[in-house]
């Protein structure tokens, strides 16, 4: 689908993995308002078919199994997991996003995939921009705190990304004294210098594609998060770069979805049991990652509960 001109995506950033001018024709969907329908007492009145007690209070919103349709937010620039080319979306997570919607009730026509990066998750889904995020979205007691989260429905591990020609990283300790960048909104190269106690510099860049660049041009000596972020940029450009494969921490992916929005939390955990069950979780990530060196996992992770 084409987005209206006033729909289009205007949050987009510069980077070698996807180009604005592309992005704003990719079928993006609508990202003006969130399409969950709100109660009131008099409309429910009006239409006769509720009673009193049975009403949401006024003004208060429904939960996203509601709607009409549903919009999702995905990343755009992480080859693997959410890249936006050609006008489309494609990747791990848009995959699983299409899956869980099917299994929450929306037919494909009426789902709608909208671009994210990682600092404006919460704003995108507080400010009812987006009905639910998939897009390597780490589960913190923090982020609980402002959005209900479903899930995980993959965890991954922290690891390292280096220049090929860079033969002394064999661990997160050989990061001592190097420039480790993060996408800005993450925390991973944080856990390092904070978590670990390890005396490294933290650069933040815009995105992970931009930390890529810098990783190639020298501006930053190595790039960490997740494995999966790690394993999709290395894909795109095998000789240029070298995977430590140290893993050292685990990251949840959750889905993200309004906060106390429980009913749709639990609908999602559903879908994320029948999906490993019925062997799709699988397909995807052998069809995304089975070229890397990975150790995918393939089993139902532990939910975290909806609350």
């Amino acid at each position: 689908m084409t987005p209206r001109d006033e729909d289009q995506v205007v949050f987009f950033e510069s980077s070698r993995f996807a180009d604005p001018e592309t992005f704003r024709g990719a079928s993006a969907g609508r990202v003006g308002k969130r399409h969950r329908p709100t109660t009131s007492l008099l409309a429910a009145a009006a239409a006769g078919v509720l009673t009193l007690a049975a009403c949401a209070a006024p003004g208060e919103e429904a939960s996203v199994l509601e709607g009409d349709t549903i919009t999702i937010g995905v990343k755009f620039d992480q080859p693997g997991l959410g890249l936006a080319e050609d006008g489309e979306f494609a990747g791990f997570d848009v995959d699983v996003a299409h899956y869980l919607a099917g299994e929450m009730g929306f037919d494909r026509e009426d789902v709608e995939v909208a671009g994210v990066t990682s600092v404006e998750r919460e704003d995108k889904i507080i400010g009812g921009e987006v009905d639910m995020v998939v897009a390597t979205y780490s589960i913190t007691p923090e982020r609980k705190t402002e959005v209900t989260f479903g899930g995980p429905y993959y965890v991954a591990k922290q690891d390292i990304l280096v220049s090929a020609d860079d033969t002394d990283t064999e661990t997160v300790r050989d990061l001592e004294g190097l420039d480790v960048c993060q996408g800005e909104g993450s925390n991973s190269a944080s856990r390092i210098t904070d978590g670990l106690g390890i005396d490294a510099t933290v650069s933040d860049a815009p995105s992970y594609s931009h930390c890529i660049d810098w990783l190639g041009d020298g501006r930053a000596d190595a790039v960490s998060t997740d494995n999966l972020i790690l394993a999709g940029f290395l894909a795109e450009d095998p000789s240029a770069y070298r995977f430590v494969n140290y893993p050292f921490t685990d990251e949840k992916y959750g889905v993200g979805l309004p906060y106390g929005d429980v009913e749709a939390c639990e609908a999602v955990n559903k879908a994320i049991n029948r999906m490993y069950q019925d062997g799709t979780a699988g397909e995807l990530l052998e069809e995304w990652f089975g070229s890397t060196d990975l150790e995918l996992v393939r089993t139902v992770p532990q939910f975290e509960g909806c609350n």
